[in-house]
């Protein structure tokens, strides 16, 4: 079982290499990124973009490409388009958004030509390492999903325990979270929470244990679930924290990003492959994050 970033690191080393296409490359953290999984023998990369502005940035900030493809594509739909394309053709493992809109990578991703679309939903899962806790915290969805149904949210918790399941974490503890932790009726996500427990006992919901409605606290802390009298296997314990809508998970995404000293990573799963898309605001160190991740769900999907 994996619990730290620099374990997602260290298994991603003697998981990988695994290749990972850069779309639109022409940018610092991700070059940077790139250049430091590359160096550490995580990744090989193809970096699809400007050539010029690559080598460029590279020579400007002392960016070691050495032993990295570049393929020269200016524009940005292109790019996204051959990147994409070569995983799709097996050429690469992991397709990484540089700088380029979401809209244009996701379209990329999910052409039905070139792309890899397999019909189930595409879903973030970030990846917290908190402190003083000695697991790492799945946070999900918080930028894909915008008000996600009852169906959605299930396939939106397969997504996560794959995840899960590619760092080691054989039957993740997933804790539908709500306003509060007891099924009202007017409240749609407990209702929602009560459906998706149902099934994880019908086995509709597969590999994991799934529990809800919880409030956040009663969610992650044994003592706020005993002091709530919850006593649920998944109460304090959770694994993955399933949000009911996307404003409450960018919400915590965010908060948990700037107001605590955690370490993150995200991917997006449900396509063929999995896919780095981090913000521009993410430093370099949370995209290297991302890629290890990346590289682990790639070699959990070959094996």
């Amino acid at each position: 079982m994996i619990k730290n970033m620099d374990e997602i690191i260290q298994f991603a080393k003697m998981r990988g290499p695994k290749t990972i296409a850069v779309a639109v490359a022409e940018d610092l953290e991700v070059l940077m990124a790139v250049s430091k999984a590359k160096n550490m023998g995580i990744v090989e990369a193809i970096l699809v973009g400007d050539q010029d502005r690559i080598e460029n940035i590279a020579k400007e900030k002392d960016i070691n490409l050495l032993g990295i493809e570049i393929i020269n594509e200016k524009d940005r739909t292109q790019a996204s388009l051959k990147a994409v394309e070569l995983v799709s053709t097996g050429k690469a493992h992991i397709v990484m958004k540089g700088l380029v809109d979401t809209a244009i990578i996701l379209k990329a991703v999910l052409n039905a030509e070139i792309g890899l679309r397999t019909g189930n939903v595409l879903s973030h899962v970030a990846v917290f390492q908190v402190p003083n806790y000695d697991r790492l915290i799945f946070v999900t969805d918080a930028a894909m999903n915008i008000a996600p149904d009852v169906k959605t949210k299930k396939q939106i918790i397969e997504n996560a325990v794959k995840v899960a399941h590619a760092l080691d974490i054989n039957i993740p503890k997933v804790a539908v979270v709500c306003a509060k932790e007891k099924v009202n009726p007017k409240m749609k996500a407990t209702v929602d929470a009560k459906e998706l427990e149902e099934m994880n006992k019908n086995e509709e919901i597969k590999g994991c244990m799934v529990g809800g409605p919880f409030a956040l606290d009663n969610a992650v802390s044994k003592e706020a679930a005993k002091h709530k009298g919850i006593d649920h296997p998944v109460a304090g314990e959770a694994d993955i924290l399933l949000v009911p809508n996307i404003e409450a998970g960018n919400v915590l995404y965010k908060a948990m990003v700037f107001f605590s000293n955690t370490k993150n990573a995200g991917v997006i799963v449900g396509a063929k492959a999995p896919v780095v898309l981090t913000s521009r605001a993410d430093s370099d160190e949370t995209k290297l994050n991302s890629i290890a991740l990346a590289v682990l769900m790639a070699a959990k999907k070959e094996n």
